[in-house]
């Protein structure tokens, strides 16, 4: 399997609900560096996975959705703890979505998976991986 990755970051401020987040459930900001991976089996006629400048095109078009947001105050994420886990299956799902409009190009509709990970830390991150 062939795979590219392309990297932005968002900060966002949330806060979650729930006995398990401690001191997290009050508003808190966060700074996440968002890796976005795509993977495809053959590489296409061009001999890529997909457009690396398209792709880091995308990915910044998505994130530019939830930067600089308090996300707590988004109507798309209304009772809802927007973890980390959460965040990178959202972005992973809006990148297919920009897949699938031709937005990676028609070359990437043969892209397979897409994995989103959401770096919380040097030693925490979270990620979600999803099939095409």
């Amino acid at each position: 399997m062939f795979s590219i990755t392309v990297r932005d970051h968002i900060m966002i401020a949330h806060s979650f609900r729930g006995e398990v987040f401690g001191p997290a459930q009050r508003l808190h900001g966060a700074t996440f560096l968002v890796d976005a991976t795509f993977r495809r089996a053959e590489l296409d006629d061009d001999n890529i996975v997909v457009d690396i400048g398209l792709a880091t095109q995308e990915l910044g078009a998505v994130v530019s959705e939830l930067n600089y947001r308090n996300l707590d105050n988004e109507p798309d994420f209304a009772h809802t703890n927007t973890s980390t886990e959460f965040l990178a299956k959202v972005i992973a799902d809006r990148l297919a979505e920009r897949i699938h409009k031709g937005a990676l190009g028609e070359n990437a509709k043969g892209i397979a998976g897409i994995t989103v990970t959401l770096h919380e830390s040097h030693i925490a991150w979270a990620s979600y991986e999803r099939a095409l």
